[in-house]
């Protein structure tokens, strides 16, 4: 049920924000897991650009998003793509500069953009959230942002990812996540003995499922839920990652945790994963064979996730 418009105290009126759901025509990945929840939850404003094709995502880039504004008090932007300088109240969500970081795991166009705009945009912002204490460190180091700006709010996930619920039948370790660089898949697969079930749609980079693997594309999440309680464990071991929601995911079903060491997954899961080198093999490997499944645990929903985002949205009303 989507919240109410609410007041603040002393009778000013309602808040009336609105929020970028572009995304949403672009992907299926965690980012529009974010996006449709705070749609949903919300009482907001929808504003959108069709980017459907490669060239209209580059018209949004060029044309749109710098110039982007809205009827509303206050504008939200749920990825670094926004206005280069805002002429209303901006929020900008940043998930992860893995874009800055690793510019060789995305095309030519994206790192071209992102070099100029992410600055800009993260700088034009009233207010910036960012899904994880990692993630805040990287703006405040990479962009040079007051930490003071930056709210941390973790995603969440779906009720139907808990322990109760059918179990996917087999034996079989599994891996989550959109087919791209830095979700090193290819490691996975090697460090897997016996069946290693794939989820996630095809992206970039040339990322191909291994010819061992058994890929299953995108799955509604009754299914995935489903095999996160059959897997002998979820192997999260990426090379970069802003959050991790298949941790959190895994998490709360009461799924065994392999994941990648000092990474942002570790204030997800604390002592309830095993951690692993993600560059080696190896390791994988023997963090698979001493995996143990944790008692599941609640997480963050998405009503919370969309609660505390509210919140930054009064600070600046």
């Amino acid at each position: 049920m989507a919240a109410d418009r609410r007041s603040l105290p002393g009778g000013i009126r309602a808040i009336r924000a609105a929020l970028d759901t572009t995304a949403l025509r672009q992907t299926r990945a965690g980012t529009a897991r974010y996006v449709r929840a705070l749609r949903d939850e919300l009482d907001v404003v929808e504003v959108s650009y069709p980017a459907t094709s490669r060239a209209r995502t580059v018209a949004a880039d060029v044309f749109w998003y710098p110039r982007l504004h809205a009827d509303a008090d206050v504008l939200h932007c749920p990825t670094f793509r926004g206005p280069f300088r805002a002429r209303q109240p901006l929020v900008v969500t940043v998930h992860d500069l893995a874009v800055l970081r690793h510019p060789e795991w995305f095309n030519r166009w994206t790192r071209t953009y992102s070099r100029v705009a992410v600055p800009r945009v993260v700088h034009a912002a009233s207010r910036l959230i960012a899904v994880s204490e990692f993630t805040k460190r990287e703006v405040v180091d990479l962009l040079g942002v007051e930490p003071d700006k930056i709210h941390v709010v973790p995603n969440g996930v779906e009720d139907v990812f808990s322990p109760e619920g059918p179990r996917a039948d087999g034996d079989y370790v599994l891996a989550v996540g959109t087919l791209e660089p830095r979700k090193n898949l290819a490691r996975i697969a090697q460090a897997v003995d016996g069946e290693l079930r794939v989820v996630g749609a095809r992206g970039w980079g040339g990322v191909e499922p291994p010819a061992n693997v058994t890929f299953l594309g995108d799955v509604p999440d009754e299914e995935l839920a489903a095999l996160y309680r059959g897997a002998r464990c979820l192997v999260y071991a990426s090379l970069y990652e802003g959050f991790g929601i298949p941790v959190a995911e895994a998490l709360a079903t009461g799924c065994a945790i392999v994941t990648s060491e000092r990474s942002p997954m570790q204030e997800i899961a604390g002592d309830d994963a095993t951690y692993v080198d993600p560059t080696s093999v190896e390791s994988i490997r023997e963090g698979i064979a001493r995996a143990t499944a944790p008692s599941a645990r609640r997480v963050a929903s998405w009503p919370e996730v969309a609660a505390r985002t509210w919140a930054v949205y009064e600070e600046l009303a």
